[in-house]
């Protein structure tokens, strides 16, 4: 590694010394961003491609989907008129030149300025809802508009939805407050509801376009870099300076806040992950896909977050411990809730490797959840989670369990080492991954330790947000069948290795006044199962299938725009441990019976479905009456499936409580209590101990 971080070096600096800076002194620094980029790219990403009029093509379409996804402000006249350096961007690169660049952002900003005058015009005078007209929410089923009366139209549409979501939430709740006799909600009139909603929108838009007169060159610039980074694959991109440092927060966890990952997708704000531990995490409302529409602190007015960028986003709900924030968002089934939470620093103990014990019917199975595959690179001895799963395995093992659970659901990946040793204590011996540069031969890494810390039957639990170092475990399992893997119809895919590249750190002093350059990530590596198979896109297929809210949402790796593609690689050299022996089919067997007879699982299954449905829905009525119907309609079909029973037979306690020998601090035995709750709740977790009995038969 250290080799190849002096010939990273050496490289650009060889680089720089060709560097001729050109044009306006803004230029000359954009100039020297995109020959480093570029460069890079060529050199060192897994995958580099010919900077031609295919990929000339393809930066145009991103950056101008990063302009105007939603096409609420270029016309089509514009769009046409760019077009023409469509097939011309790679030539520009190469010169460099940034016609194109400046072209684009001069019109956006024009069209930006032309656009902040319709908001205020058509929200001076009441809606009539009464009218049978609809609006088209995907912008992929719209096109770019000829006109500016058309453009405005298409503002109105979609100030209308908004004004008509706000006035039927209102008339809702005084419904309810006057069933409850609730005197505290003040009653008001039609009028006063509409004319209320309509300047909550005008508060919101007249933000909207606050942020966006805000918007500097460096971020325009940012925008065009990463239009041509992710070209290359989702996972390649430029940071600037403020974004590396944000990129960092967000790994370390050190972070006073709610404790979720953010990512703005068509114009919304979405929750990728919520961080166990974290105070988003121990409220318990806010979910991975849910859609932030709204930001308040504490009791003030909410701001609207749609079409807000991330960052800023992040800005807002980011504050001090023991403040509260308050997000409206909306759920994946179509309903919208307001959630507060108490912001927090998270507590790291509840990151890391968890264990306990699961008993049913005399039969005693051991419980490890691990959320991330954590490892302290910054200590010297700091924790590892291969090592604390290792402690976890011999406590279960004094505990005498007939079996193991380890639970890789929602887990994102992380130390690649620590994936290596954590197959190890399951395994004599024997490759584990191997991980493939673009020139390079495979290389195998190997669990060279003899010893087996736990060799009993093993469940690995995933889902479809298993991704990266989990997929690889998985993987490496089921190809010696050392164990079963369950859950979700396929894990997320992502089979690549990314790396940073700190600009300023390989930029000679020569070019200080260009400082901070930030930083780029690149794909430089992806990673293979032993028997060959790449993990990328595929992803791992469990051995057992259970039906989950997600089974028919378009989620993972392969939804991603650029996605590598899936290939595979000779088999590494290994030996099956073949952990169940001759019982496989009839172990599989048992638990598509019990599943298929479960009035549950086919309730979850039924949940699913209608969750597929109603995100299809993208066409929208602009009729309050058609509208409280159709949101009627989604709510009790919701309230349905909230009073879905999900509870297993099992008694829960965590492994720490067992073990603990002097009193402990309130905090931590409340924590540990809810959390053997939670895993009672968990019917999943119940169907994996009654596969881990099966093995036993």
């Amino acid at each position: 590694m250290k080799k190849k971080a002096l010939s990273a070096v050496l490289f650009f600096v060889l680089l720089l010394t060709s560097y001729t800076p050109f044009g306006e002194e803004k230029d000359q620094r954009s100039g020297l961003l995109l020959q480093l980029i570029v460069e890079g790219l060529s050199k060192y990403h897994y995958h580099p491609r010919d900077v031609n009029d295919e990929f000339s093509a393809e930066v145009f379409t991103q950056f101008i989907n990063k302009l105007d996804y939603n096409k609420r402000f270029l016309l089509k006249k514009d769009v046409t008129e760019l077009s023409k350096y469509r097939l011309l961007i790679d030539d520009e690169i190469n010169k460099p030149s940034f016609d194109f660049y400046h072209r684009s952002v001069d019109l956006i900003t024009q069209r930006m300025g032309e656009a902040s005058a319709y908001y205020e015009t058509i929200l001076a005078k009441p809606f009539s809802f009464d009218k049978n007209e609809t609006v088209e929410l995907d912008v992929d089923k719209v096109d770019f508009v000829n006109t500016p009366a058309e453009l405005r139209e298409r503002w109105r549409q979609s100030l209308k939805y908004q004004v008509l979501t706000r006035l039927a939430r209102s008339l809702e709740r005084q419904e309810q407050a006057k069933a409850d006799g609730d005197t505290s909600v003040q009653i008001l009139s039609y009028k006063e509801l509409e004319a209320k909603a309509r300047e909550e929108v005008r508060k919101s838009q007249a933000d909207l376009f606050s942020r966006l007169n805000k918007i500097e060159e460096a971020d325009w610039q940012a925008a065009y870099l990463n239009s041509i980074m992710e070209t290359y694959d989702p996972h390649t991109g430029y940071f600037p300076p403020e974004d590396k440092a944000n990129f960092d927060i967000a790994i370390s966890g050190q972070l006073e806040g709610i404790g979720a990952s953010l990512s703005e997708k068509d114009g919304y704000i979405r929750v990728q992950r919520v961080v166990p531990g974290s105070a988003a995490w121990k409220q318990g409302e806010l979910k991975e896909g849910d859609i932030i529409l709204k930001v308040a602190q504490a009791d003030e007015e909410p701001v609207d977050v749609v079409d807000m960028r991330v960052d800023h986003a992040v800005k807002m709900i980011r504050g001090k411990k023991g403040t509260e924030v308050r997000l409206t968002v909306k759920k994946l089934d179509g309903t919208t809730s307001i959630i507060p939470i108490i912001r927090d620093i998270v507590v790291l103990e509840e990151t890391y490797a968890s264990s306990a014990v699961l008993e049913s019917n005399g039969r005693k199975a051991g419980y490890i959840k691990l959320p991330k595959f954590y490892a302290d690179f910054n200590r010297r001895g700091g924790r590892s989670s291969a090592e604390d799963v290792k402690k976890e395995l011999i406590k279960l093992r004094e505990q005498q369990v007939d079996g193991v659970i380890l639970d890789l659901r929602n887990n994102g990946g992380g130390s690649l080492q620590d994936v290596v040793d954590m197959a190890g204590l399951f395994i004599k011996d024997g490759p584990i991954v191997q991980v493939k540069g673009r020139e390079s031969a495979p290389y195998v890494m190997t669990d060279r330790d003899t010893s087996v810390v736990y060799g009993g039957p093993l469940v690995i639990m995933v889902n479809g947000f298993s991704a990266s170092a989990s997929e690889i475990l998985a993987a490496a399992m089921q190809d010696y069948r050392r164990a079963l893997i369950v859950g979700s119809s396929s894990t997320f895919g992502k089979g690549t290795v990314q790396r940073f590249f700190e600009l300023d750190n390989v930029v000679p002093s020569m070019y200080n006044s260009y400082k901070p350059l930030g930083s780029i990530k690149l794909t430089t590596q992806k990673f293979y199962r032993i028997n060959g198979d790449a993990t990328q896109l595929k992803g791992v297929t469990p051995d057992i299938i259970l039906p989950d809210n997600y089974t028919y949402l378009e989620i993972g790796e392969r939804e991603q725009d650029f996605a590598m593609a899936w290939d595979e690689i000779p088999q590494a050299n290994y030996h099956t441990a073949d952990a169940y022996g001759n019982h496989f089919d009839a172990i599989v067997g048992r638990s598509r019976s019990r599943t298929t007879a479960d009035a549950t699982f086919e309730k979850i299954d039924a949940n699913a479905r209608r969750v597929k449905r109603v995100s299809d829905i993208t066409e929208y009525p602009l009729n309050l009456q058609k509208y409280q119907k159709f949101q009627e309609e989604l709510e009790e079909e919701a309230k349905e499936f909230e009073a879905l029973s999900q509870k297993n037979d099992l008694k829960v306690e965590a492994l720490d409580e067992i073990l603990r020998t002097m009193p402990t601090d309130s905090l931590t035995t409340e924590r540990n209590n809810r959390w053997s709750q939670a895993l009672q709740k968990d019917i999943y977790l119940g169907e994996s101990f009654r596969i881990l009995n099966d093995i036993n038969l």
